[in-house]
């Protein structure tokens, strides 16, 4: 597939979605010397779609990974906590998860359903992870997801054995991006998605 095939999208062709989910935004990866990199700047974004989802009626979902004992998301940590306020409400809730997918074994497919939802947006972290199987599974479902390209981060890849270099963290967010194929609609900035509510019940 050639460079030009990829789905990426100016900011006039980017259609209103009607979902938001973050994905795991959680202390651990946001806060000290610990953090991701460049994580107060996707902080900055998250924080920007996440107040334009509340004030277009938008669905926001956040995320929240059950890391197991000895994780730095360990459930009932401190890592383990939101990061970002939620506005608990009919248009704004947490999922619990302990896998990769947040579709799996959690109510987000069904909360999407009963919400009329068929487009969403995908950030967070991390893009290798928990953001690439989330959105993958939306797109598997036929939902039409969005992955604003400045608004996910992870961790830089250090070097396999034997190897010399490691991978940068903006670079593994990168071939994250690739690997979801040209379905996905990859949105260079955050700010250039707009919102609007659901169909369904709020």
């Amino acid at each position: 597939m050639s460079e030009s095939a990829r789905p990426v999208v100016s900011e006039s062709g980017v259609r209103p979605v009607e979902a938001l989910i973050v994905v795991d935004v959680q202390s651990a990866f946001f806060e000290g010397e610990e953090a991701a990199p460049h994580a107060a700047a996707v902080q900055e974004r998250l924080e920007d779609l996440v107040d334009r989802a509340r004030a277009a009626g938008a669905l926001i979902v956040h995320l929240q990974n059950d890391g197991a004992p000895g994780m730095s998301d360990e459930t009932g940590t401190k890592g383990w906590e939101l990061h970002l306020p939620v506005a608990p409400g009919p248009r704004e809730v947490v999922i619990r998860k302990t896998e990769d997918d947040g579709f799996h074994d959690t109510p987000l497919g069904g909360l999407l359903t009963e919400s009329g939802v068929r487009s969403l947006v995908v950030c967070g972290v991390m893009s290798e992870m928990c953001v690439l199987a989330t959105a993958r599974s939306a797109l598997e479902r036929k939902y039409r997801v969005v992955l604003p390209h400045d608004a996910h981060g992870t961790y830089d890849v250090p070097p396999a054995p034997g190897e010399t270099e490691g991978v940068p963290a903006a670079m593994a967010s990168r071939v994250a991006e690739w690997a979801l194929g040209d379905e996905v609609e990859i949105v260079a900035y955050a700010k250039d998605v707009p919102f609007e509510g659901a169909s369904g019940p709020a």
